[in-house]
């Protein structure tokens, strides 16, 4: 499991290397609504592809090996004590939006400038998408229960229609 104190050293890691990310999925969430509301099993983080040496670079120093390699659309790395980390690489705009590829290359995911915005863990304010950019995430397939707990929460906090 990836708990709060392990994501914030993490993110701690690559604040020194200087590299810029965003949270997505559970832990995005939690930190949007300002408190942990379920158990993590691991990290999704969201990089400048331009930055992506460093990122695994940084993490590789902190323990973490490459684990699944599903480029470009992500990559997953795990340290010695399973931590994961889903890593998601994207491509920015001047105008601050921003690309990730997808399974199918002629529709990537867009990310709006908007979309980038802060949450917080414990008492520590951490870069994370946006409950609208969440819920867009969250679409096209088959609901785990865990994801419909996370849209739950985004309906309780932010009054935002979700599509289950």
């Amino acid at each position: 499991m990836m708990t709060a104190d392990d994501v914030l050293s993490i993110l701690a890691v690559l604040r020194n290397a200087d590299v810029d990310f965003w949270i997505g999925g559970g832990w995005g969430i939690d930190a949007l609504v300002g408190q942990q509301t379920r158990q993590h099993r691991d990290l999704d983080l969201m990089h400048r592809k331009s930055q992506e040496p460093a990122v695994v670079s940084t993490l590789a120093d902190a323990g973490f090996t490459e684990t699944l390699d599903w480029r470009p659309v992500r990559f997953v790395l795990t340290d010695p004590r399973r931590r994961e980390i889903d890593l998601h690489p994207l491509i920015f705009a001047e105008d601050g939006s921003a690309l990730q590829a997808s399974t199918e290359p002629e529709h990537p995911f867009f990310y709006p400038p908007s979309c980038f915005v802060t949450g917080t863990i414990l008492t520590t304010t951490v870069p994370c998408l946006s409950p609208e950019q969440q819920v867009y995430f969250h679409q096209g397939y088959e609901p785990a229960d865990r994801d419909r707990h996370d849209m739950a929460q985004l309906r309780q906090a932010f009054g935002i229609a979700t599509h289950f």
